[in-house]
């Protein structure tokens, strides 16, 4: 007897160049119109691997971001909630200096949580998105 679980569509996301290590996790998932992200660090695509500071993961953050969701059919726009979490108060404005270089309108944002969150393996910022693709995106 089998305890597989059809996935009734599912399919997993990655960013090129970027890894969780050796953790079998995709960067994301797509079912139908909406799209799921994992942790998405700000790890450079060329080295896989994270600046020393938080205003050049924030950059790398958000370049892997719209990635992911251009690999899953999507764009900003589409964005309709994200999670962030920083090491530290402080790694704040680099968060926000790239959030409003992507979202310069602010009649038009998704939603944002921020909390501070003990981060592992040398991260200081992290997010995690939900995305619902437009009607005629394909992906």
């Amino acid at each position: 007897m089998s305890t597989s679980v059809p996935n009734r569509g599912r399919r997993s996301i990655e960013v090129p160049g970027v890894s969780h290590g050796n953790a079998p996790i995709p960067m994301g998932a797509r079912v139908g119109n909406l799209i799921y992200s994992s942790g998405i660090m700000g790890k450079d695509p060329a080295t896989d691997t994270l600046p020393p500071d938080a205003p050049g993961q924030a950059k790398f953050m958000f370049d892997n971001l719209r990635s992911l969701l251009a690999q899953a059919g999507a764009g900003l726009g589409d964005l309709v909630h994200v999670k962030a979490y920083v090491k530290n108060n402080s790694h704040r404005d680099a968060l926000n200096a790239e959030w409003l270089k992507c979202f310069p309108n602010p009649h038009d944002r998704p939603a944002r949580h921020t909390m501070v969150a003990d981060l592992p393996g040398g991260m200081l910022v992290q997010i995690e998105v939900v995305a619902v693709v437009q009607d005629g995106a394909h992906g």
